[in-house]
């Protein structure tokens, strides 16, 4: 098996599960939140700035700039760019080293785009029904019941303005993806067995 597999997700659909137990089920690495520790210690940025820059970034001149897609963010132009866009040239840089180490699972952070030139590459995204995302980070992230409603809109609604400012593409469309799941349907287990059963196909 020599796939590498992104997972694109809606806040609260379980994503983050799901890569986790494919990556162990596969016994490859597993990339999410180190992304950040280690944009973190390469930038000299906190890595609350980090997080809060990247996928959740609020910045509204963030969609106002002409240019888009990696290529505008280089490490090597970081004195002439904005807090933003130095943590996403780290991000693209990192995301890059991580597939050319081999096999593995990358959460997020527009990984599907960085790496859409590499033929080994498993896009998957995972989506969910409301009530169900809206329970989940209740119940795993202690969100408050009256908030978690809102707030899974506003970090799905931060997402995707950050995949299109990225990517210059919809976040969530199935086309973008090699498969879209919906885990409100299938269930963590069930997204885990048919995100195995594609890499026995790769």
């Amino acid at each position: 098996m020599n796939t590498i597999i992104t997972i694109g997700r809606q806040c609260g659909s379980g994503g983050h599960t799901i890569g986790k137990i494919v990556a162990e089920r596969l016994g490859i690495p597993f990339y999410d939140k180190e992304i950040i520790k280690t944009v973190a210690k390469r930038s000299g940025l906190a890595e609350q700035t980090v997080e809060k820059e990247g996928e959740y970034s609020t910045t509204s001149l963030l969609f106002n700039v002409a240019t888009r897609g990696i290529s505008s963010f280089d490490v090597a132009d970081k004195d002439n760019m904005l807090i933003r866009d130095i943590v996403n040239a780290y991000q693209t840089e990192y995301i890059n080293e991580l597939a050319d180490k081999g096999p593995c699972v990358i959460v997020g952070r527009s990984a599907d785009y960085i790496l859409e030139n590499r033929e080994n590459c498993l896009n998957i995204f995972i989506h969910g029904d409301l009530a169900d995302r809206s329970k989940r980070v209740v119940d795993e992230h202690g969100i408050a019941p009256a908030e978690a409603e809102k707030h899974v809109l506003e970090r799905d609604k931060k997402r995707s303005k950050y995949y299109r400012h990225i990517t210059d593409k919809v976040w969530g469309l199935a086309a973008n993806y090699d498969l879209c799941l919906n885990s409100s349907r299938f269930g963590i287990d069930g997204c885990v067995n048919l995100i195995l059963d594609c890499c026995k196909q790769s």
